[in-house]
C-alpha cells in the first residue's frame, strides 16, 4: 500500500505530467475509487450461496459487502423487485491501493495462460472494467472451502478525462495489459 502511494508521487505523477503537458498538479488524473461487484444469480433460490459470496467479497476486499437488489421484475428469469441478486464492495483510500498492489503484483499473475488485461475495457470517460472468472487467484481464499466458482467485476474509476490519460495511468501503476 505505502509502496503503491510511493510509486505514484515519485514515478507516475511526474511521467504523466511530462506526457500530457499538465499546467497544473491538480489536472493530474488520480485513481478515485475502485468497485468490485459480484452477480450471483442462484441467490434467488439459495441464500447460501449469497452468504458465501459476501463472505468471499469480504475476505477479498478487507470489508464488508453491499447486498444488491434487483430494480425491476423479470418474469423469464423468476425474478421480483427487490430480490438479493449480488454484493458489491466501494474502496477508497488506503484500502483501495493495498487491494490494487494486491490484484496486480499477486492475483493476475495466478491466471492460468495469463498475457495481460485487455486494452479495448475503457468505457470513454476515462474508467477501466475488468472481468475474473474465478475468485480463487486472490491468496486469501482457500481453495478448500469454496463451494462454487465465482466470477466478478472489478472496476477502476479514476479522475481522467479521456481513455489515453486513464490507460497511461494504469500503467504507469503496474497493470499489466495485453501486447
Amino acid at each position: 500500500m505505502a509502496r503503491l502511494r510511493e510509486k505514484y508521487s515519485n514515478e507516475v505523477m511526474p511521467a504523466l505530467m511530462e506526457k500530457f503537458a499538465y499546467k497544473n498538479v491538480m489536472e493530474i488524473p488520480k485513481l478515485e475509487k475502485i468497485v468490485i461487484n459480484m452477480g450471483i444469480g442462484e441467490a434467488k433460490d439459495n441464500s447460501k450461496a449469497l452468504e458465501a459470496a459476501v463472505k468471499e467479497l469480504e475476505i477479498i476486499s478487507g470489508q464488508k459487502p453491499l447486498i444488491t437488489k434487483a430494480k425491476k421484475s423479470v418474469s423469464n428469469f423468476k425474478l421480483r423487485e427487490g430480490m438479493p441478486i449480488g454484493a458489491k464492495v466501494t474502496l477508497r483510500g488506503d484500502k483501495m491501493l493495498e487491494f490494487a498492489d494486491r490484484l496486480i503484483n499477486i492475483a493476475l499473475p495466478r491466471v492460468r495462460d495469463f498475457r495481460g488485461v485487455s486494452v479495448n475495457a475503457f468505457d470513454g470517460r476515462g474508467n477501466y472494467a475488468l472481468g475474473i472468472k474465478d475468485q480463487l487467484i486472490f491468496p486469501e481464499i482457500e481453495y478448500d472451502k469454496v463451494e462454487k466458482v465465482r466470477g466478478m467485476d472489478i472496476i477502476f474509476v479514476t479522475t481522467s478525462q479521456t481513455d489515453e490519460e486513464c490507460r497511461e495511468l494504469l500503467k504507469l501503476l503496474g497493470m499489466p495489459f495485453a501486447k
